[in-house]
């Protein structure tokens, strides 16, 4: 299945796009205080994470920061302070409803649930739910995990799919959450879990920047 992947505006892309509404909700909060706050990930690669210098960058960062250009240009302000805040995937969605951030640069899935309490961008990414494992645990396909341990992140809709699967097929899998992508695949490092479950494209990245990088192979088939 594939997944569409677009930023968190909050009230935000309305009040862009519509400009009768740009004193209102929260483009007056950054008018009123002179900055916004961005939402980002420490470890969503390449789409939001820390380089070498703890910073925040990533494809979704560069988009943030256009929006955040856009917002000078509408309210007319030549300076507006960018603050970064560090979000996990269980925590995004609520310190966007609550105002905490004004956007949310990230891989965050776009669906109807999440829109009720939030706005979203176009979809910027497309991307599958897949898994990544050890090679040498000749995990292949969906009913080689039948009855193993295996870990997502808490908080993403990739836990609630590989749940919903688990109980359709009868697959007996014990599903363990994470606080984060990085430690999630650090399970599978260490032999806590067989298997990660998440989008491919994090996937590929944390393989890739793994001590041992060969050791690992990413299921061919989606979820």
């Amino acid at each position: 299945m594939t997944r569409p992947v677009t930023l968190i505006l909050a009230a935000l892309a309305l009040a862009v796009a519509v400009p009768a509404a740009a004193q209102e909700g929260t483009l007056k909060k950054v008018k009123d205080s002179g900055s916004i706050t961005i939402g980002h990930r420490d470890a969503s690669v390449a789409l939001s994470y820390y380089d070498d210098k703890q910073q925040p960058v990533g494809y979704a960062v560069d988009l943030c920061l256009r929006i955040v250009d856009a917002v000078k240009n509408e309210l007319k302000m030549p300076r507006i302070d960018v603050k970064y805040q560090l979000v996990t995937s269980a925590n995004r969605i609520p310190l966007m409803a609550n105002g905490t951030i004004d956007l949310e640069c990230g891989s965050t899935t776009n669906n109807l649930e999440r829109q009720k309490q939030v706005w979203f961008t176009i979809t910027h990414f497309v991307t599958a739910n897949r898994w990544v494992a050890k090679k040498a645990s000749s995990i292949r396909a969906l009913p080689d995990l039948k009855g193993k341990t295996i870990v997502s992140t808490a908080g993403t809709t990739n836990i609630k799919q590989i749940t919903e699967i688990n109980a359709a097929q009868n697959l007996g899998m014990n599903i363990i959450s994470a606080n984060g992508h990085a430690e999630a695949f650090q399970m599978v490092e260490t032999g806590r879990a067989v298997a990660f479950v998440m989008d491919d494209i994090l996937l590929y990245s944390l393989a890739a920047q793994s001590r041992s990088p060969g050791d690992y192979a990413i299921s061919p088939e989606a979820l």
